[in-house]
Parts: structure tokens; sequence; C-alpha cells
């Protein structure tokens, strides 16, 4: 029995959405994972502001209000920073590592890992350091405070969904994939950071 095809018009709202990000990522990849990263950072930021007043409140303390400049900052950091860097980065890992390589696998984890991973924090913290108006003894304090615990933590989490990103998530769809992870990552991230 042949199987009829839906009209778009007809199709789910998810499936439409779906649909169109397929083609803005054909048309404008850079500019599409761009905002993408931008809102799902903002996102992240919003979360962890959530969480953190759930926390609060069951203490009994102050609940403030949401910071939206803190979820501003995330969103910039994710436009210009995180879809961009992240885009450049699975596009230069696949000419420098070609799957053709016996030890792609490996290699594509560890320059992730060892270098990516250090270099693409260390450069959170002095953007959201910068975005956040402060001078660079602060960003010293929090970098001595809090760095070498949260790249442990992003090698504990990140590695898993990285080692499944790099190797077997198509390239097109690779910051899409790191993102929806970085949803809950940055709400760490903005806990940790305080």
């Amino acid at each position: 029995m042949p199987v009829q095809s839906l009209p778009v018009r007809d199709a789910s709202i998810q499936f439409r959405l779906l649909q169109q990000y397929l083609l803005l990522l054909k048309k404008y990849p850079i500019l599409t994972k761009s905002v993408t990263s931008g809102i799902l950072s903002a996102l992240g930021n919003l979360l962890s502001q959530v969480l953190e007043a759930r926390k609060k409140s069951k203490n009994g303390a102050v609940i403030n209000e949401i910071d939206s400049a803190g979820a501003a900052r995330y969103a910039i950091y994710g436009l210009f920073i995180t879809g961009p860097v992240s885009h450049y980065f699975y596009q230069l890992m696949e000419v420098w590592m070609p799957t053709t390589d016996p030890y792609c696998i490996i290699k594509r984890l560890l320059l992730d890992r060892l270098f990516f991973a250090p270099g693409f924090l260390l450069l959170f913290y002095f953007v959201m350091n910068i975005l956040e108006g402060k001078g660079w003894g602060d960003f010293e304090t929090k970098m001595k405070a809090s760095y070498w615990t949260a790249l442990k933590m992003n090698w504990k989490v990140w590695t898993p969904f990285q080692f499944i990103n790099i190797n077997f998530v198509p390239v097109q769809f690779r910051v899409l994939f790191a993102n929806m992870i970085a949803l809950f990552w940055y709400a760490y991230l903005a806990t940790v950071r305080k």
C-alpha cells in the first residue's frame, strides 16, 4: 500500500520548524548556528537562575528577580563566540583529521578535550568578565577560584557527549548538538562563576 505524503501546511509545527531550521542552516550556516547558540546560551543562563531561585525558596531565602542582563550576556557570548568559533572548529577538524585517518576518533577527542575545551573555557571567562564590566583583577580572582574546577567538570560532563558529537554527528549538526548539551552546561557555569 503506497504511503501518501502530507503537504507542508498540514505537517506538525515541529516538523515545519525543523524544515525551516534545515533550510536556514543550508543557506546561512554560520548565522543560523550563531543565532541558535545565542538563544540556547541565554536559556541556559535563565535555567540556572530558575534553579537557583527554587533552591533559595526551599531554604527560605529571599528570591532575586530574573537577571535579564545576565541572560543577555550569555546570548551575546553564544551569538558572537560560541556559534562562529564552534562552526569553524568542527569544519577545521574535518580537514585536519579526516575519517580516513585510522586514529581520527582518538585524535579528534584529544584535540577537543586537551586544546579546544581549556581554551574555550578560558575565552568564556575572559569575555564574560568584559561583558560584566569587570577588571583584570576580577578576572584573575575568578580564574583562580573556579577555572580548574570548571575545567575538570567540563572533562567529566562533555567528554562522552563530544566523543559522540565529533565522531558520529554530521558536521552541519555538531554545533546544534553541542548547544543542546550546553543549555545545561551554561546553567552549571552560571552557578559556578558566582
